[in-house]
């Protein structure tokens, strides 16, 4: 039986590796998982009542851009959210998870070739894996651009050969980051979008984590544009109802851009779509409708950002996150500090090295590993207290 070789020599995938280093392992105390972004915290308790007044839609095809009620909803937050009007009808589409729509984004948008040479996406690194295989799903070369300390833990596209630029069609930019926790600023969206102008690329905002902050809201990919005049179309957003609503098994996401990108975006869905159940579309159109329960887990989230602090406010390197919920730790190496850990303490991280790939032999994330807040108060400051006891203590 033949199978096609297009994935075949892909590396392991994450939680394959975790669990190949650490499952062979006896855990040295309670378990402790600070693993996977799986958000822990409480969602609305009216959601399951949303779903329950709506279930007669099980017993319909859902719309494949989403419900009416769904898109106006994720429009009016956009406005609300980033100053930016959008048409729900031409300019957003609900997607089931931003993963749908950050791996398809490369197929309907952006040509296998350019300017005569094999295309080139760019990504950071270390990077969200569907960005490395929506790349590769299009025909397209993966370049994997380091995000380090030394470039603000974000990465400098500009810095790349004139010849990988010419050929790119897209950028994948998350922010804030995803492990490091940076925001990108006004300014570096408004270099990343005058860089996509003059090489002629689109750029992909993996905005996941914008609702998890400190004090001051992220900076959104299209208010920049808006600021700037640039052409919408040029930018694509992904926002989803997972971090800002921990609600990551409700599926809701959405694609925002231009009506010419979207209704490229929107063609591929047409045939390959797989669009949420009604009652969960209607759920979903009034959890984007409140904000009241967004900024109760913010303030959850902010209390564990202050306990990191306390904890690791004397570590050498450690770098207090601006949003998300990742630590992004120093280590000597990386899977050494995650199998310690886990054999002493009953910690389970993940190896910074597993979210990035060598690049000239350089793996970026070797050097760290990423712990997830996202369990309650007193777990997480157990977790990671023993991560300092275990790793940092001398």
């Amino acid at each position: 039986m033949m199978y096609s070789e297009r994935f075949s020599n892909l590396p392991a995938h994450v939680w394959p590796r975790l669990r190949a280093l650490l499952d062979g392992h006896e855990g040295g105390g309670t378990p402790i998982h600070m693993t996977i972004g799986e958000p822990k915290h409480a969602f609305p308790a009216w959601v399951t009542d949303e779903i329950a007044k709506h279930a007669e839609g099980f017993n319909k095809y859902p719309p494949n851009d989403g419900s009416p009620e769904l898109r106006g909803a994720i429009a009016a937050w956009i406005a609300r959210r980033y100053g930016v009007e959008m048409d729900p009808d031409s300019e957003v589409m609900a997607l089931n998870g931003t993963r749908e729509g950050l791996y398809n984004a490369v197929i309907a948008l952006c040509p296998p070739t350019k300017n005569g040479e094999k295309s080139a996406i760019l990504m950071p690194n270390p990077f969200y894996q569907v960005y490395m295989i929506g790349a590769i799903s299009g025909g397209a070369e993966p370049i994997m651009v380091p995000a380090t300390a030394e470039t603000g833990h974000l990465p400098d596209f500009a810095s790349l050969p004139e010849d990988v630029l010419r050929r790119t069609t897209a950028a994948y930019l998350c922010s804030p980051a995803n492990p490091q926790g940076v925001v990108a600023s006004r300014d570096y969206w408004a270099d990343l979008i005058a860089l996509a102008e003059k090489y002629d690329f689109l750029i992909f905002a993996d905005e996941c984590y914008s609702e998890i902050y400190r004090d001051t809201p992220p900076t959104g990919a299209l208010e920049v544009v808006k600021e700037l005049g640039t052409d919408r179309n040029r930018v694509v957003i992904f926002h989803s109802l997972s971090k800002r609503s921990n609600l990551p098994g409700l599926r809701s996401g959405f694609a925002a851009s231009g009506p010419e990108t979207m209704r490229e975006i929107k063609q591929l869905r047409n045939y390959a779509g797989a669009p949420l159940p009604l009652p969960l579309q209607q759920a979903a159109a009034a959890v984007w409708a409140d904000e009241a329960h967004v900024e109760e887990n913010r303030a959850l989230y902010q209390e564990k950002y202050a306990i990191a602090d306390r904890i690791f406010g004397n570590v050498p390197g450690y770098a207090s996150p601006e949003a998300g919920f990742f630590l992004w730790l120093p280590v000597e190496d990386d899977e050494a500090a995650a199998l310690k850990l886990w054999r002493e303490t009953g910690v389970r991280v993940l190896p910074g090295s597993y979210l990035a790939q060598n690049v000239a032999g350089e793996n970026p994330g070797q050097n760290y590993i990423r712990v997830a807040l996202v369990a309650p108060k007193d777990e997480t400051t157990r977790g990671l207290e023993a991560i300092r006891d275990c790793l940092y203590s001398t």
